[in-house]
């Protein structure tokens, strides 16, 4: 069984890119050598990772990750990447909740030493639940668990939601707001359909990603909520795991403050995303692990808010993720791994679940 091959997501040379971190890190750390550098196995879509260790006195090994901005010549997933925005959400995370996050270390604006913005970080060992292939598939270490020991990582990720919903001041995330006028939500949806044009300036629009714009309007919540701090990709293959409990949440780029929900729906479908993918290949997945009724009464539970307008928001993450699907597709029609079909829509992978989600039958 396999998936389309994995696309390219940078045009760095990794040796080249230990050497210059060495030099960089003697500025920070007099005497200090980075060694072992990687990249791990799950390196992401977007901004890039680094693993290394650092060779010094004191302290005499440091475990560390190294996040750098999408590479420019690889015809990056987003327009921008604000890594000092980053850095700044995850300092307010370990400062105001109880939420783990890995301790930041350094900030580097200057994109002369890696070529990049990047920032240091801590390295959090533990398991991270696959993208590739995915963990609803046979054979990874969370479809290999019991019921109970799912069960456990559900709630307690659920758990990670609600407490950076409660316990984050939204005053002092105000710089993760999206620009733009009207509410909140207004203008975080307004973002999407700016990114929508970005992706497909000179290429091929999609009439499936317009019409689900073209639902939102229609389902519009009637009371939309008062923004807090969104993690953004807020998913479990962004959480490093020990054992089935969270020790670190990783990857802040979509940070924004918006309505719980927001959050509540990228959690719901990315799950169901990968679920639908893995039924499509003759295989069962994981029916009954994060499913929205059970995800919705968790949070209600914890919180004392009642998700509310989720046709809405799960329509909306699919929607999203639809939009960066498509610049992923159109990035590997740049570099020549695929061709562009005359329908643009079926660049979509999710393209029959969103097409059900707009006309109102995916949830029946």
């Amino acid at each position: 069984m396999s998936t389309a091959p994995r696309p390219r997501t940078s045009t760095r040379d990794p040796e080249e890119l230990a050497r210059r971190l060495t030099v960089w890190l003697d500025t920070r750390l007099p005497g200090a050598k980075a060694v072992g550098v990687g990249v791990p196995e799950s390196n992401g879509m977007s901004s890039e990772t680094l693993l290394f260790d650092i060779e010094h006195p004191e302290p005499p090994l440091r475990a560390c990750a190294l996040r750098l901005a999408a590479d420019p010549a690889a015809y990056t997933v987003f327009p921008v990447y604000d890594m000092r925005a980053q850095y700044r959400t995850m300092r307010l995370v370990a400062e105001h909740t109880d939420v783990p996050v890995p301790r930041v270390l350094w900030l580097e604006e200057d994109p002369g030493p890696l070529g990049a913005p990047f920032f240091v970080m801590e390295r959090v060992e533990g398991r991270v639940p696959p993208d590739v292939m995915p963990y609803t598939y046979e054979g990874n270490w969370l479809h290999a668990a019991s019921d109970d020991e799912r069960a456990h990582l559900e709630a307690a990720s659920v758990g990670l939601l609600a407490r950076l919903h409660d316990q984050a001041p939204v005053k002092e995330a105000e710089f993760l707001a999206a620009p733009g006028n009207g509410s909140p939500l207004r203008r975080h949806v307004d973002s999407q359909r700016a990114y929508y044009a970005w992706v497909t300036d000179g290429l091929s629009r999609s009439p499936l990603i317009e019409s689900a714009f073209d639902r939102l309007d229609d389902l519009w919540p009637h009371d939309e909520g008062a923004p807090v701090l969104n993690w953004g990709d807020a998913r479990i293959g962004n959480v490093v795991y020990e054992g089935f409990e969270p020790a670190a949440v990783l990857d802040w780029e979509m940070a924004s403050l918006a309505p719980r929900e927001v959050d509540l729906g990228w959690t719901v479908y990315l799950h169901r995303f990968f679920q639908d993918l893995t039924m499509s290949f003759g295989q069962p997945g994981l029916p009954d692990f994060l499913r929205r009724d059970s995800v919705e009464r968790r949070y209600a539970e914890l919180t004392g808010h009642t998700p509310r307008d989720m046709d809405f928001h799960t329509l909306y993450a699919a929607l999203r993720h639809a939009i960066v699907m498509l610049r992923v597709a159109y990035r590997q029609a740049h570099f020549g791994e695929v061709s562009v079909p005359a329908d643009p829509d079926t660049l979509i992978l999710h393209h029959g679940s969103l097409r059900a989600m707009v006309q109102g039958s995916y949830w029946d």
